[in-house]
């Protein structure tokens, strides 16, 4: 997603003039990073585990296992260095550790950046499992995860939490604390920038920058997305959160660069930068060395996990097949030949929904579906929030890198979806820094006399920029006016929230799926507070979003 740019001198001026060399430099570890790890060096012969444990993709039978062995102080993220190293784990059904569900060991090398990731099958469904690694004498910090229901199984409850966008620069990440303090949660469903590829200070402004990500310059290289990676697994909370429950996660753009397309992204010179698929594939290596994500088709994030016959989980990869974006008012946005999907996963999303016999359909889309027309805003927030889209500043009518910019996908989805009589399909979304909650309407212009085909949960960003945070405007000021306008235009638009950063909770039985959406009191401060702003539903049959007025118990 496109962010707000500083109008002189342009990021691309500052930044692009050291790309060349930078590309080609070694990653350079964060100093506490360094630090930490020679701390270790006294008491484990330098092997530590310094960057937490994860677990992912659950399954009835199984679940992903993550971790990053330090075998010794200058084998830090993206270096190459450091020897082959031995790593035991080990699952089990108590914390102490008692009761053994399986063992066994892997060996981290510099090739795989030293991380280690193990796919355990045998396990009991429906069942919480507790997990660690060990090496050198070092042993990790014990981790919680769950496998899922029977694929059979007429599973009561689901429960997920929600994120997106977290620019480690912009805040702390609170909102990773807050899920991870919470025990009734079966998973949590990342929905794309889980890392920003950024150099210092090029969002936000370096004016507005909380804490320095490393490297310092933005990153290009396998080595440069490593240690991003590494850099953003120091933190704390997210460290907590790895450890607290199992990870579902996709990727959207800042994973790579920003508006990435199949072909290149806005945010990479070709030349300067080198060659954007050399980059892609960089970035993509990285992420499932660093992330507990299994690889799926094609290598990359499609695939799906299914929570027993209560609930089947769509998750869409909307980068890696896509066309090029296009400018507004070109007629191209309708175009049959351009595509945000790619033919192969559009069809396979398409089959797996008319096939599905779970009561619920969830589909993990890093962009909002639900069209929306900005057009009836005020001059004074037109620009802002076209910039905050990424959109030009005059005429805004929609936001072409989200669905609105690829019709025709859209078009043929909700067709099969009305055609085919598929009920309760609920889109789950990221991206956009704003919380949503939208019934998904087959024609927005004649709505709500037309057919509501799905609904749709937007989840606002953890850190990274909103209404509020670009005209540096206290929360609930200028925001209302542009979301009055906002629907009142677009009548399938039940609420919107331009200002705050947070986190959802969704909630799934037979009867309904609501969303709780959570905000922090500041992303500027580590010890922030959260709390409930409202809630949304979808009941069973209905294809329509409703408020709540209490969040789940």
């Amino acid at each position: 997603m496109t962010r707000l740019l500083p109008t002189t001198p342009s990021r691309r001026a500052v930044v692009k003039a050291a790309a060349a060399t930078a590309v080609t430099t070694t990653a350079v570890a964060a100093p506490a990073l360094a630090a930490a790890s020679s701390a270790h060096a006294d008491d484990t012969q330098g092997t530590a585990f310094l960057h937490g444990v994860a677990s992912g993709d659950p399954l009835p039978d199984g679940v992903l296992l993550w971790t990053r062995v330090t075998p010794s102080p200058d084998a830090v993220p993206g270096s190459g260095k450091g020897p082959a190293t031995e790593v035991d784990w080990e699952i089990a059904e108590d914390k102490g550790f008692s009761r053994i569900a399986a063992r066994g060991r892997a060996t981290a090398t510099a090739a795989s950046d030293h991380t280690v990731k193990v796919d355990v099958r045998g396990l009991r469904a429906s069942t919480v499992y507790y997990f660690r690694f060990s090496s050198g004498g070092a042993v990790s910090t014990t981790g919680r995860t769950r496998t899922t229901p029977a694929t059979d199984a007429s599973a009561s409850g689901v429960r997920f939490g929600v994120v997106s966008c977290a620019n480690w620069e912009a805040g702390y990440f609170a909102s990773y604390r807050h899920l991870a303090a919470r025990a009734d949660l079966d998973a949590v469903l990342h929905l794309g920038d889980y890392i920003y590829e950024y150099g210092t200070g090029g969002y936000p402004e370096d004016k507005y920058v909380i804490r320095r990500h490393e490297p310092k310059h933005e990153i290009l290289s396998l080595a440069d997305y490593r240690t991003r990676h590494g850099n953003y697994k120091t933190d704390a909370d997210l460290q907590s959160m790895h450890a607290a429950h199992p990870l579902i996660a996709i990727w959207d753009d800042h994973e790579i660069a920003n508006d990435a397309w199949a072909g290149g992204a806005e945010n990479h010179t070709p030349g300067a930068e080198g060659d954007y698929a050399a980059r892609a594939a960089a970035a993509k290596q990285a992420y499932f060395e660093w992330m507990p994500v299994r690889a799926a088709t094609e290598g990359t994030v499609y695939r799906r996990l299914r929570f027993g016959k209560l609930a089947e989980l769509h998750l869409l990869d909307l980068r890696s097949f896509r066309s090029q974006q296009v400018s507004v008012g070109n007629g191209k946005v309708d175009d049959p030949e351009r595509t945000i999907t790619g033919r192969a996963q559009l069809d396979w999303l398409k089959s797996g929904l008319a096939a599905s016999d779970a009561t619920w359909k969830l589909v993990g889309t890093s962009v909002m579906i639900s069209p929306v027309a900005f057009g009836s805003l005020p001059a004074h927030l037109l620009e802002p929030i076209a910039k905050l889209l990424g959109l030009p500043t005059e005429g805004l009518a929609i936001n072409v890198d989200q669905w609105d910019g690829y019709t025709d996908d859209r078009k043929e989805l909700l067709k099969h979806l009305t055609d085919r009589g598929i009920k309760n399909t609920v889109f789950l979304t990221g991206d956009i820094h704003m919380a949503w909650a939208n019934d998904v309407p087959v024609k927005a212009a004649t709505y709500p006399l037309s057919q509501s085909a799905a609904t749709e949960f937007v989840v606002t960003s953890v850190t990274s920029d909103n209404l509020d945070d670009l005209l540096h405007v206290a929360p609930g000021t200028l925001s209302l006016v542009a979301q009055t306008a906002i629907k009142a235009a677009n009548r399938h638009v039940k609420w919107v929230d331009m200002d705050h950063h947070g986190y959802g909770v969704l909630d799934v039985t037979a009867e309904r799926s609501q969303m709780d959406y959570y905000t922090l009191s500041d992303r500027t401060k580590q010890d922030a507070t959260a709390s409930w702003t409202r809630s949304y539903r979808t009941l069973n049959g209905t294809q329509k979003v409703e408020k709540v007025n209490q969040p789940v118990r």
